[in-house]
C-alpha cells in the first residue's frame, strides 16, 4: 500500500503573457517551480508545461491579444490549478479568432498543426468557453489527481496514442491482391 501525502500546492496562479513568444519561457518557469512546489510529480510537470507551451503557442497564432491591443503589443491570459481533489487544470485567454481550437490533421511533412493533437493524447480532458467580451479560453485538465502515486502512466503509452494504426489494424487492406499477376 502507498502512502500519499497531499502537499500544499498553489490553488490557482494567473499570468499575463506577452502576444508572442517573449513570455512563454516565463510562463513555463514559473508554473515548474510551483508545482514543483507543491508536489507534484516530475512527469505530470512535464506534461503542463508542454500543455502551457502549446496553448501558448496557439493562442499568439491564432487568437488576438486581450482587450483592443494589436496582434503583437498585448497579452494574452495563462492560468493553471490545483483543485482540493488534486486535479490540475491550465488555462488560456486570447482575444478570440477567427476560427475555433479543432484537433488538425496535419500532413506528416507539415511543419505545425499538432498541438491539440498532442495535448489530446497527453490530458485528461480540454474543452473551449467563449465569453461575453469576445474572449476564448481553452482548458485542459491534465491529470485528474496530481497526488496520485501512478500520476507517470501516461509516459509509456504517449507513442501509442498519437501515432497512427499499424498496417495489419486496418481493416479491408489487403495487398496480396496487388502480386496476383506477377511472376
Amino acid at each position: 500500500m502507498a502512502l500519499v501525502v497531499a502537499q500544499e500546492v498553489p490553488t490557482s496562479s494567473s499570468m499575463a503573457v506577452p502576444h508572442g513568444p517573449a513570455g512563454v519561457g516565463k510562463a513555463r518557469h514559473r508554473m515548474r517551480v510551483q508545482l514543483r512546489r507543491g508536489g507534484v510529480a516530475d512527469s505530470v510537470i512535464d506534461d503542463a508545461v508542454l500543455i502551457l507551451s502549446e496553448l501558448l503557442s496557439n493562442a499568439c497564432k491564432h487568437g488576438r491579444p486581450l482587450g483592443d491591443a494589436l496582434a503583437g503589443d498585448g497579452d494574452v491570459r495563462a492560468a493553471w490549478r490545483v483543485d482540493a481533489g488534486g486535479r490540475l487544470t491550465v488555462e488560456v485567454t486570447d482575444g478570440g479568432g477567427p476560427t475555433r481550437p479543432a484537433p488538425a490533421t496535419p500532413s506528416v511533412t507539415a511543419h505545425g498543426g499538432r498541438g491539440l493533437n498532442i495535448i489530446t493524447a497527453l490530458a485528461d480532458d480540454w474543452g473551449v468557453r467563449d465569453d461575453a467580451q469576445g474572449e476564448v479560453t481553452v482548458w485542459v485538465v491534465v491529470h485528474a489527481d496530481v497526488h496520485d502515486p501512478d500520476t507517470g502512466y501516461r509516459r509509456g503509452d504517449f507513442a501509442t496514442r498519437v501515432a497512427a494504426p499499424s498496417v495489419s489494424a486496418i481493416s479491408n487492406l489487403d495487398f496480396a491482391d496487388a502480386f496476383d499477376d506477377m511472376d
